[in-house]
């Protein structure tokens, strides 16, 4: 693979924090975001704003959840973790049209866009699973 099909293939996997923010202001039916991050709730009680919470490790036991008409967009936590990218294969290979969000919610929150406050959401698991 040379660099331009590297970068091209990168672009139609990733989407970055504006280019969504861009586009659910412009088509806001089109995106259906999940959150799928593990780890104890407490740790990621803030979520981007209209985020679906789906931890990873919840993933094939909840796929009826997630529609196959919109666009998925995956996110976890950051640059370094690839629980968004295993995710995102996991649904590409179920026929879903996925991108992860660049940069995850630590991207997100740099940015000062909207995020909420999740604390009251059910108890999960707490390894990590990355």
């Amino acid at each position: 693979m040379n660099a331009l099909d590297y970068f091209n293939a990168r672009l139609q996997a990733t989407v970055s924090p504006m280019d969504y923010m861009r586009g659910k202001q412009m088509e806001p039916e089109k995106y259906f975001l999940i959150d799928v991050r593990n780890g104890p709730v407490h740790v990621r009680s803030v979520t981007i704003k209209d985020a679906h919470v789906l931890p990873e490790q919840e993933l094939l036991d909840r796929l009826n959840e997630i529609p196959k008409d919109k666009e998925i967009i995956v996110y976890c936590w950051d640059v370094w973790c690839n629980t968004a990218a295993k995710v995102a294969k996991v649904l590409l290979e179920q026929g879903y049209k996925v991108k992860e969000l660049t940069g995850g919610i630590a991207a997100w929150q740099e940015m000062n866009f909207p995020v909420s406050d999740t604390t009251n959401m059910e108890n999960t698991p707490d390894n990590c699973g990355c």
